[in-house]
Parts: C-alpha cells; sequence; structure tokens
C-alpha cells in the first residue's frame, strides 16, 4: 500500500508564486492540490495533518516586514488556532514529526530559516540558527544561475540531481550562519543540499554566478532527516522547455530540470505509509 499524495500550497498576503507551485506538484503526479491562504490554517477551516506534502511559495509574505519572512515567522510561533487551544506551531511540528515533507522556495526558504525549521541541527526546529540577509550587491537579483548537487546529503529532494540550472529573484538571498560552529556542523552532516557553481559545476564564491554572496556557497538547505528543505533558487520557474532563457537557442528536453525537484518529493511519499 503507497500513500496518497496530498500537497498543500501556502499562501498569503504578498506570496505571488503559488500557482506556479501548485502546476509543480499537478505535473509530478500529486493526487491532491490545494492552495491554501494561512488566514483558513488560522481560523481552522484547514488542518496540516490532512495533507502529506507541505509548499511554501515565494514572493514577499507581509511585505517582509522586520526582514524577509520574520513577520511570517512570528505568526508561526506565537498565533493560536481560533477556538482551539492549540497554537499553529505546535500543528506544524505534528506535521514534522509524522515524517511528512515540507519544501520551501525563496521566501518559503527564509520563512523555514527564520522559523528554525532549517537547518535544526540536532531536531530543534523552533530556534533560528542561520539567517538569509541582504545580497552582497545592495540590489535585487533576479538572473538564472547554476547549482550544484551534494551528492552525500541525507535532502530527498535533490536525490539523483547532478547540475541545475534555475532562476534567483530575490534582494534577501545571503545565507549567514550565527557562528562558524554552525557552518561546521552544516559542512559535517551535509545539509547543504545545494550550492552556486558555474556551468561545469565547480563550486563559486564570485558574482554573479553566486548571486548573493551566500557563505559557503550554500543555496539550499536540508534538515537532518532529509525530509525539510528549502532553496533560494526557484525550481517551480522551470518546469517546460519554454522557460528557459535561451529555448529558442538551444535544444533542450520538453521537461525543465525544476520538475526533479518534486518528482523526488512525490516519490518518496508514495513509498511510505501516513
Amino acid at each position: 500500500m503507497t500513500s496518497k499524495v496530498k500537497a498543500i500550497v501556502l499562501t498569503g498576503n504578498g506570496v505571488n508564486c503559488e500557482m506556479e507551485m501548485a502546476h509543480a506538484c499537478r505535473l509530478a503526479g500529486a493526487d491532491v492540490i490545494d492552495i491554501v491562504h494561512i488566514s483558513e490554517l488560522l481560523f481552522g477551516e484547514k488542518r496540516l495533518s490532512d495533507y502529506t506534502f507541505l509548499n511554501l511559495p515565494g514572493g514577499f509574505l507581509d511585505g517582509n516586514d522586520l526582514g524577509s519572512a520574520k513577520a511570517g515567522a512570528n505568526r508561526f510561533l506565537h498565533a493560536r488556532i481560533a477556538d482551539s487551544n492549540e497554537m499553529l506551531i505546535e500543528e506544524l511540528l505534528q506535521f514534522i514529526s509524522a515524517g511528512k515533507l515540507i519544501l520551501g522556495v525563496c521566501n518559503g526558504f527564509q520563512l523555514m530559516v527564520k522559523l528554525g525549521l532549517l537547518p535544526a541541527l540536532g531536531g530543534n526546529f523552533t530556534k533560528q540558527s542561520s539567517t538569509l540577509t541582504f545580497n552582497d550587491s545592495g540590489r535585487f537579483e533576479d538572473r538564472w544561475v547554476y547549482l550544484k548537487a551534494n551528492a552525500q546529503s541525507p535532502c530527498i529532494f535533490t536525490r539523483g540531481i547532478d547540475v541545475v540550472y534555475y532562476p534567483v529573484r530575490h534582494g534577501e538571498g545571503k545565507f549567514v550562519p550565527e557562528s562558524e560552529a554552525i557552518l561546521q556542523q552544516i559542512d559535517k552532516k551535509n545539509l547543504y543540499a545545494l550550492k552556486y557553481c558555474t556551468a561545469d559545476g565547480n563550486i563559486t564564491m564570485d558574482y554573479p554566478a553566486n548571486p548573493n554572496g551566500a557563505v559557503s556557497a550554500i543555496a539550499g538547505l536540508c534538515n537532518e532527516t532529509g525530509r525539510l528543505f528549502g532553496l533560494m533558487p526557484h525550481p517551480e520557474a522551470y518546469l517546460h522547455r519554454t522557460n528557459h532563457p535561451r529555448w529558442t537557442r538551444e535544444d533542450l528536453p520538453e521537461e525543465g530540470q525544476g520538475l526533479a525537484i518534486f518528482r523526488n518529493a512525490i516519490n518518496f511519499i508514495r513509498s511510505k505509509i501516513f
């Protein structure tokens, strides 16, 4: 018996990539795809427990007040579900403890980091130990970048991936750990799932291949189980060859490279019983 894949794509004020993320889940074979506003969770109209795959899309949640996704993180940590004694963070932690999957892209990655879901060293999911801050360029970066996957990472989402090409669209994408000790643990446990690289796969700190100056060129992180994953680049923005900026000049496969992230997640869920 395999699990039915029920994907929830969480939206809110300022989120703008929910349709693309839902479409990616659809193309990858999810059985149910619901786009749900954060207010529906807060009022108890929808429950995370009804789903197996939580998607946190990109955008500018709450206008990025207090810094990218910080206001959204505070809401998760301190908001109570209406007509209930349960906190929203408790429902999220139950979702994680059930072994289900979470993917955060761009603003969604920022939310996961500010919440403490990533890198969540030692399994502490509510202590922020890193941040995503202003790009070294001092400006919003909208460009395509190459990414090198870490074959030693426990990340479920990047299995079978080597070098991929995705777009970035962010002003606060620079990954910075709280301390050198945190970075050493990330390295030791292979929690860096993706790093910025050159076209031939060499990890780089050089701009613009590394578009934000991320420490150790980190573009994506997972937790120790590999079931929680966040990245600054947008895989949902490359689902078909016509999404590629050079699709009229290069012989490209019909399927865009971003779909592999979602297919890996959905195949993993199907292999489990929740």
